[in-house]
């Protein structure tokens, strides 16, 4: 704790940290603020609003797998600090376009024709912004922070990003959506202003060539990476887990509303109360380990998370119904069976963040400092592949007829995976110490 304490206060940190926390705050702030306000208040039946929350996550994540290669050249061969400005710079325009979806959609003018395009165009930017951005928050650590530091302040940025997750949740689902256009556009004005006191970060080698051939490139970079067993693994293991959560945040807006007869603000606080399990799971895995980078509780972990899940099925199965209208939060607090749902919500997310932690912290400290951008942005392109998988499923079984509260029984059988390949991690890293 006092590692993290030092960490928050140190500009080494705390640039890159407040910068990230304002990157996720505003993702989350204008794509639940869209997701909820179709589903509420566009679309009428199950279906649909589980095609779109799909295909809202599938349009975020697609940038991850088509530029992630390049994003990696990019931060590996030039400032990290510089490519950070560029794209927060960049994230001022696309939130104003974001904004007048947003506006367009409140105000009731050509909804389906112009404003939900817009509002998934602006998704689309983002999850390029995103794609960009997200080699350089893990890769920057092992450049600004000591050997000893390199978890902790892993822990703290995922800890981070998932309060700033919880933030822009609650108030995507409490606020009215205009506020929610103006709140979008004051963030990324903020961020950018941010993200010029983050320290610089130079290449470790003369810069390369970039290969912008993007599939040539995406494979290359995943095999090149994959020689080492335990990043491969890692990999492997981190992809089946954002399926996990794919699947999960695609069912969790049409579930409130269909099968739990709950408001927009019971969906918001759902998200909230996942965000603030993963956020102490990422602080407790960190305190269990002290400060040494090991997978060896990511087996047992996403066990239980998937434990967590088949129990948040059977208590969304013996729901009670109310045909007469959506519960506001009070209603739903009422419930008998409301506490313990959310207690299954937040054993599945401090599960979550006990098993994704130490994976990504493999992947910054068990390469060489030139290559880590690299090998977040395979890790990104292999885990948006399964995100992107993890979406068509949902959206295949939606189309299919399947409800949405069967559809969770397809996140538990995927955490045996993760729980499999994370356990093979565990036994590569004991035979490299052996």
């Amino acid at each position: 704790m006092t590692t993290q304490t030092h960490l928050i206060h140190s500009r080494r940190f705390l640039p890159l940290f407040a910068t990230q926390l304002l990157n996720a705050f505003n993702d989350n702030l204008f794509k639940n603020a869209m997701v909820l306000f179709v589903v509420y208040e566009v679309y009428k039946s199950e279906q649909a609003e589980g095609q779109f929350s799909a295909i809202a996550s599938a349009v975020f994540i697609l940038p991850f797998f088509l530029l992630s290669a390049i994003a990696g050249q990019l931060a590996d061969m030039r400032d990290k600090a510089r490519i950070i400005r560029i794209v927060k710079a960049a994230e001022i325009g696309i939130m104003t376009v974001g904004a007048a979806g947003l506006v367009m959609a409140w105000q009731g003018y050509m909804v389906a024709t112009l404003a939900i395009p817009l509002m998934l165009a602006a998704l689309l930017g983002m999850g390029i912004h995103s794609t960009f951005f997200g080699p350089i928050k893990y890769a920057i650590l092992p450049q600004h922070l000591h050997k000893d530091e390199v978890l902790a302040g892993t822990g703290l940025v995922e800890a981070g990003t998932y309060i700033a997750i919880l933030a822009g949740t609650i108030l995507a689902g409490w606020i009215p959506v205009e506020w929610a256009a103006a709140g979008v556009v004051v963030t990324a004005v903020i961020g950018y202003f941010t993200s010029r006191h983050v320290p610089d970060a130079p290449p470790h080698h003369e810069p390369e060539p970039l290969d912008y051939h993007f599939v040539r490139a995406s494979i290359t970079l995943v095999r090149n990476t994959s020689h080492d067993r335990r990043v491969f693994l890692a990999i492997m293991a981190i992809s089946f887990f954002w399926t996990i959560g794919t699947v999960l945040f695609v069912q969790f807006p049409p579930l409130a509303k269909n099968v739990l007869t709950a408001s927009k603000e019971v969906a918001s606080l759902f998200l909230v109360i996942f965000s603030i399990g993963v956020a102490l799971g990422s602080i407790s895995v960190n305190a269990l380990l002290k400060g040494t980078v090991s997978a060896r509780y990511s087996p047992g972990s996403v066990v239980v998370m998937g434990l967590f899940v088949v129990v948040f099925y059977l208590v969304c199965q013996n729901w009670p119904q109310h045909p007469n209208g959506l519960h506001d939060v009070r209603g739903f607090m009422a419930e008998p069976m409301a506490l313990p749902l959310m207690a299954c919500l937040l054993g599945i997310a401090v599960a979550g963040g006990m098993f994704v932690v130490p994976l990504y912290a493999f992947l910054t400290t068990f390469v060489d400092k030139s290559q880590t951008s690299r090998t977040i942005a395979a890790n990104n392109i292999v885990n948006s592949f399964a995100m992107v998988i993890g979406s068509l499923l949902a959206t295949g079984l939606s189309f299919a007829g399947v409800p949405i509260v069967q559809q969770l029984l397809l996140s538990a059988a995927m955490c045996l995976v993760s729980a499999w390949i994370a356990r093979q991690l565990v036994a590569a890293e004991q035979a490299a110490k052996a």
